[in-house]
Formats: C-alpha cells, structure tokens, sequence
C-alpha cells in the first residue's frame, strides 16, 4: 500500500500548470489529498524556533487551521517555544508526508490568536483536555508522574459541574508565511521543488528549485 501510494503521486509529479496562484489554497488540496488516503496524524507538523542568539529548537505539534491569515497552533506560552516566539517572532514549519514522498515548508512571521479565537477554540475541546492545559506547564520540572496525575483526577473532579476559565499561560499563535516550498519526490530522484515567496499581501512568485 505504502510504496504504491509513493509511486502514485511521484508518477504525477508538481508542474507549475497544475498549481494554484495562492500557496494556502495549494497547501490545502494537499493536506486533502493526505486525508482522503487515510495518511495517519496528517496535520502534524515540525516547529521550528529559535532564541534571540541564533539557537534552534524543534518540537512535533498539531495545525489547528490553515488559511489566508496564516498557519494555527495551540501552545503553553511559557514553554520553550512560546518563551522563544514572544522574544523572536519567526518559525519555520514542516509537513512530512512520507507515504506520498511529499514535503512542504514554511517560514514566516509569528503572532498570537485573538483572545476570541483562543476561547472559541478552547471551549470547543472536551473537559479532560481542557484540564491538560491547565495543569501542563510545558517544560518546567515535575516531582514525578504521580503529581501530574493527581492533580488532573482532583480538577476532573472539581470542573465535572462547573466551566474552566482559559488557563492564562496557554495560548495560540499564527505562523504569517512569506514562504512556502512544496515538494515531491519522483521515481527517477528528480524530485520537483516549487516555491512561493510573497511578494504582497496577495501576490506570490512561483519558482522551480533544483532538486
């Protein structure tokens, strides 16, 4: 299924004919396509940030919603990657899609999601994760795994009748891009790489890279 799948789309290729002008648009015929295949876990993506000096770090974390405005993700602020955006504004973010030898990057400025949108997003996430959120402090120390377990069975508990309110250390944040590079591997290891670098809020130049 897997090396079908991969000849499948490297038979097809990326030609500039088939692309569409806007690269969101593009991005989500693909993230499509990865869904219609039942490709595991497709809205997983690499972040990418860095410190103020130049030192780079890179997690594994879930896209939340992809449009015009930018690329969306929900974070603790006070872990390693919400400390490093507040200080340092830019990530860069990749999709791997293995099974369809495909690959997209991004890079791009950074900004929190209103305080609208946060509620709206989190009330909308069942109650034990809600309780997560709350009492996950992303990259700080614990005792042990019994204090973490603990505390989440008292607060399901203490929240079964009553609402959470936004827990004030957790937050989203907004990957603007101002580049988007689409790959996809091909059987003869020529592999197409094209990229979208804006231009404007609503112009793109597309180029060919050598693979």
């Amino acid at each position: 299924m897997g090396k079908n799948l991969r000849e499948k789309y490297a038979l097809a290729g990326l030609d500039e004919s088939n692309l569409a002008n806007n690269p969101i648009t593009q991005f989500q015929v693909w993230l499509q396509q990865v869904k219609q295949e039942e490709i595991e876990l497709p809205n997983a993506m690499t972040l990418a940030t860095a410190t103020t000096d130049g030192i780079p770090s890179a997690r594994m974390v879930i896209l939340r919603e992809a449009n015009d405005e930018g690329f969306v993700f929900y974070t603790d602020l006070t872990s390693q990657k919400g400390q490093e955006l507040e200080l340092n504004p830019r990530a860069a973010l990749v999709f791997n899609w293995k099974e369809l030898d495909r690959q997209v990057r991004v890079t791009g400025q950074v900004h929190q999601v209103s305080q609208a949108k946060l509620e709206t997003y989190f009330y909308n996430r069942p109650i034990n994760r809600q309780i997560i959120d709350l009492i996950s402090k992303q990259s700080q120390i614990v005792a042990n795994r019994d204090f973490l377990e603990e505390t989440y069975q008292d607060l399901l508990l203490e929240y079964k009748e009553k609402e959470l309110a936004v827990p004030p250390h957790w937050g989203g944040f907004r990957v603007y891009p101002n580049m988007i590079e689409f790959w996809q591997g091909r059987l003869n290891q020529i592999s197409d790489r094209l990229r979208y670098t804006r231009k404007s809020s609503d112009n793109w130049c597309i180029e060919r890279l050598s693979p």
